[in-house]
């Protein structure tokens, strides 16, 4: 019954990382995969989060959480993204869940739609990540892009976009990004972002804002202004979130996903159909992960150190930006000023296919086919290597193609 089957193309992200991975040179450089590393190239734990693992290890109990998780994490959570004083949670119109990272609360959210018959076709940014079209796709939904990035691929093409959205029919659904537009590193302005919502409004299209960098871009506050802008502004959307980047836990598979309703009669009726989803797809989420970020959250001390470190890691990328972009501009007559104006993690480079394949082939430093590079695989061993090494390829690729 399983000969028929064919291989799989490798995940273009995940894939090039194995790669990486077999790739025995010892001065190769890893810009692949999404994850903070600190200067010696190691992914480091918050000590509040070490000192959250401290206080519940003794204390974690074996049952099955709810369908839904702990109700105490997603309230948390979602104060994180609206604020505490939100009218969302005085009114009651508001359906939170714990999930399975980012990326399983995106599939609640795809399998609740398409459960619901709320709508049958997504529109996304292109680019987009790269999962995006698939976990939309594997629920049975339609996706669809509208425009994102300029002509150069180095900027906002906002004309574009607002007139692509201006002709997207009523009752679809528009996913987004909240902040560090992942590949592109490319956000709206915040003028930008309240003319993109009030099309959204005009046009009576649902907004699923996908957050998952929170705090990596210009600040915990400023990096959920699109949320809380939608929240303030629009009777229903869906926000995604995930605390693998900003508590570093990518292996505890930690997320949330906030349903905003119309009123709480709605908000309960929707809490019972996606309580419906999350049991038909993994039954009910584990505890530790989400009690880690609950113990930080809910004490003082603790969610304030957490913040002066998430700051401080933002504030390095930020550092690593603008050296990267300033020795760039030293050694190569090619423009790549725009990478310092990016926010977040995540580069679009500028460098093409061709280029990216020669980087890693004869030098070792890996970047995503399109491009894209995770800055904060960069430090102070490989910056100047890095630079170099696209300094010499750049310049054989416009010599070969002039």
């Amino acid at each position: 019954m399983f000969e028929h089957l064919t291989t799989a193309p490798d995940d273009p992200i995940l894939g090039l990382n194995e790669k990486f991975k077999q790739d025995q040179r010892p001065h190769r450089v890893n810009l692949i995969v999404g994850v903070y590393q600190d200067e010696t190239g190691e992914i480091p734990e918050f000590q509040a989060v070490s000192e959250a693992r401290r206080r519940i290890n003794t204390n974690v109990k074996a049952n099955y959480l709810g369908i839904d998780g702990d109700p105490a994490y997603s309230k948390l959570a979602s104060e994180l993204l609206l604020g505490a004083e939100s009218p969302r949670f005085r009114t009651g119109n508001w359906v939170a869940a714990q999930s399975l990272g980012g990326t399983g609360g995106l599939r609640v959210v795809a399998d609740f739609l398409a459960r619901c018959q709320v709508t049958t076709t997504i529109w996304h940014t292109n680019p987009t990540w790269v999962n995006h079209q698939s976990i939309f796709n594997a629920a049975g939904l339609q996706t669809k892009a509208f425009p994102y990035l300029d002509a150069a691929g180095k900027g906002l093409d906002f004309v574009g976009m607002l007139a692509a959205l201006e002709q997207i029919p009523s009752g679809d659904a528009v996913l987004l990004h909240g902040c560090c537009h992942n590949p592109t590193g490319v956000d709206p302005s915040p003028d930008q972002w309240q003319a993109i919502i009030d099309v959204l409004k005009q046009r009576r299209l649902l907004p699923i804002l996908d957050c998952a960098y929170q705090g990596f871009g210009d600040g915990l506050e400023a990096d959920v202004l699109a949320c809380r802008l939608v929240s303030q502004q629009m009777d229903e959307a869906v926000i995604v979130q995930s605390f693998s980047k900003n508590f570093s836990l990518y292996n505890q598979r930690v997320g949330a996903v906030l349903f905003l309703t119309k009123d709480q009669l709605q908000a309960n009726t929707l809490r019972s159909q996606v309580k419906a989803a999350i049991r038909a797809n993994y039954s009910n989420p584990p505890q530790y992960g989400a009690a880690l970020v609950r113990t930080v959250l809910a004490d003082t001390e603790l969610r304030a150190n957490w913040q002066n470190e998430l700051e401080s890691m933002r504030l390095r990328i930020a550092t690593l930006r603008r050296r990267f972009s300033a020795s760039l501009q030293e050694k190569c007559d090619h423009d790549f000023s725009h990478i310092a104006k990016q926010s977040g993690m995540f580069s679009f480079s500028g460098l093409t296919p061709e280029q990216v394949t020669h980087l890693r082939d004869e030098f070792g430093i890996y970047f995503v086919g399109n491009g894209r590079m995770n800055v904060a695989g960069l430090n102070e061993s490989n910056l100047e290597v890095t630079t170099r090494a696209i300094a010499e390829v750049v310049g054989r690729c416009a010599v070969s193609a002039s």
